[in-house]
């Protein structure tokens, strides 16, 4: 009688032994590892074993195989058995996530069976904290992805108060954390100080594992540095910015500690370490590159690269390529500014195809692909080309900055064209620095006085110029805003040349130089020369106006060479792109298609 009572389990372990020995062969043995758990139900195991071999079957045919149908109807099994075995939480709950997860991946995707599961198994999980709060990131996540941020914050409040509950500070900060992050791409301001400071007292007053303790001040000191930086207050988020990188500093000469937490519902973690050191060069990079120091944004860049690249071979976590992404964006801005256009135009091409990979990650960076494109455009003096480019980037952006970004380099596409005055009118009422901007951002609004000096600069009205250029200096100069300095004072440096005062001319003109040398901006740098030429020419300084003279012919030479570079890349196709999926073949230009003359 023992033996018979024996029987079924010692099957059940060897089969299940042999599954687990296939499943992590290397390589994996993975069809070998399905025929060892099917096997399983010609024995007609008990309920217990049926359900948890459906899940174990649905989870290794979902990880490691495309067979997605059979996946599901084993999860769905698993889902429904589960349900009906008391004290099964486990098995029960994790089908339930992964079939959803399962839902969502299918094409097409089936996010409305995903959701009323998810409810259903957290309406059912309030008995198990770990499984209650997982399935709440888990609902909050998927409305995230809907853009339904207003549902994802009622859920992440939901989770917040259940932790306090239960007793799981930890978590209730990440649960507030995230409801913060989501309420800062909401923009609702308003409610985002007051949960910082909340989300600040309970990082400081938890005391618990020293990762989970640090990984929870990072990502609070993220979410409040990204508060700065969108609000372009570069010069402000400095100090926050200093505790982030010290803090991140910490973490990585801490061990991780396997004693597990006596808090069920603190078995979470935001982000593995390596991740989080990508973040954290990440929003120094985004820092750097607002503040105009290039050449610290491109070697924070590189760093975060070089990383990515080492986790990507281990991890396939879409987490990974979002961050690759954007920093390719940022990179890609600085190589326009320093005269790297040849550079930037593969890397435009390289998030292309990252993009193709993953339609996620187009459909929530193609406005920001087109808007690199509509810049390498004006780069190249292609400006009908830029206009198509920024025309389809506002078509698909929903994003405040981003939108009050594209419009203010779209008018200065139409000021350069000079015969599109009603379209430009139309632009600039949008974004009038002094009624009404659209964004909060200081930065956004410091560059929109820069673009009404640069048109009143163009129409012969040198006081108005004057006065928009000063406000954008006073602004900049507030938060340390080098590029935007440097390009006001070299316009205002011409509009006094124009007006014969060559002493005031100089005045700025030198500074914008020696700005410009800095961050290192090349146009910048070539406008420069030029002005010092004509203005030591005219104050009869022959030669400082013959070494300024040789500056300015070493600058047009090298984006001259760039220029041409570039515009021979089969990738500066691209330019013509502005509907639909990236292209994934390029042909080969003949030569350069687009006019030198503005470069000389």
């Amino acid at each position: 009688m023992a033996s018979n009572v024996e029987a079924p389990e010692s099957w059940y372990l060897a089969l299940l032994g042999f599954a687990e020995h296939f499943r992590t062969s290397s390589p994996p043995k993975i069809r070998l590892c399905v025929h060892c758990l099917q096997a399983v139900f010609q024995f007609k195991p008990p309920q217990r074993v049926e359900a948890r071999t459906h899940l174990q079957l649905g989870s290794v045919l979902y990880h490691h195989t495309k067979n997605s149908e059979l996946a599901r109807s084993h999860l769905e099994k698993a889902w429904l058995i589960s349900q009906q075995i008391p004290q099964f939480e486990d098995v029960k709950f994790e089908a339930a996530s992964l079939l959803s997860e399962l839902y969502c991946q299918q094409v097409p995707n089936l996010v409305d069976s995903a959701k009323p599961l998810l409810r259903k198994a957290i309406q059912i999980s309030q008995q198990t904290p770990y499984w209650h709060c997982r399935l709440l990131f888990q609902l909050a996540q998927l409305h995230t992805l809907e853009k339904d941020l207003v549902s994802a914050c009622d859920l992440l409040g939901v989770g917040a108060e259940y932790a306090r509950v239960v007793g799981s500070e930890y978590t209730r900060a990440l649960f507030l954390l995230s409801k913060g992050m989501l309420l800062l791409m909401e923009r609702k301001l308003g409610e985002v100080h007051p949960l910082l400071t909340l989300c600040g007292t309970i990082v400081e007053n938890w005391q618990g594992n020293p990762i989970q303790k640090e990984s929870l001040r990072v990502f609070f000191l993220v979410l409040q540095v990204t508060h700065y930086l969108d609000a372009g207050q570069v010069k402000s988020v400095k100090p926050c910015l200093k505790q982030l990188q010290q803090c991140i500093q910490t973490i990585s000469t801490l061990h991780d500690d396997e004693i597990l937490p006596s808090n069920p519902a603190d078995l979470f973690h935001w982000l593995p370490k390596e991740h989080m050191c990508v973040l954290v060069y990440l929003v120094t990079v985004m820092h750097s590159m607002q503040a105009g120091y290039l050449e610290k944004a491109q070697k924070y860049t590189d760093k975060a690269l070089m990383q990515l690249e080492k986790l990507k071979m281990l991890d396939s976590s879409p987490i990974l390529s979002t961050f690759q992404v954007i920093l390719l964006e940022h990179i890609i801005m600085c190589r326009l500014v320093t005269g790297h256009k040849a550079t930037a135009l593969q890397e435009i091409s390289q998030v292309c195809q990252l993009c193709q990979q993953s339609p996620r990650l187009f459909t929530n960076h193609a406005a920001q692909l087109h808007t690199l494109l509509g810049l390498y455009c004006i780069s190249v003096n292609c400006m009908d080309n830029a206009e198509a480019q920024f025309t389809a980037a506002l078509r698909l952006t929903t994003h405040q900055e981003l939108w009050a970004f594209i419009v203010t380099n779209l008018a200065s596409v139409y000021i350069r064209e000079g015969n599109r005055h009603q379209e430009l009118y139309s632009l600039l009422e949008r974004i009038n620095p002094d009624h009404n901007f659209p964004v909060s951002s200081h930065c956004l609004r410091a560059a929109a006085f820069y673009i009404r000096g640069l048109l009143s600069f163009f129409q012969g009205r040198y006081n108005e110029a004057k006065r928009f250029l000063r406000e954008t200096l006073k602004m900049s100069n507030a938060e340390d805003l080098n590029r935007l300095t440097a390009c006001s004072l070299v316009l205002l440096g011409h509009i006094f040349y124009v007006l014969g005062n060559h002493r005031e001319s100089n005045n700025m003109v030198v500074p914008a130089m020696q700005l410009a040398s800095k961050i290192p901006d090349m146009s910048v740098q070539l406008w420069s020369s030029a002005l010092l030429k004509d203005l030591n020419k005219a104050l009869g300084n022959t030669i400082d106006a013959h070494e300024a003279a040789q500056m300015h012919q070493n600058f047009s030479q090298q984006l001259l060479q760039d220029h041409i570079a570039a515009c021979s890349l089969p990738e500066h196709n691209l330019i013509s792109w502005t509907d639909g999926p990236p292209p994934g073949q390029f042909q080969a230009q003949n030569g350069p298609t687009t006019s030198l003359a503005s470069l000389l």
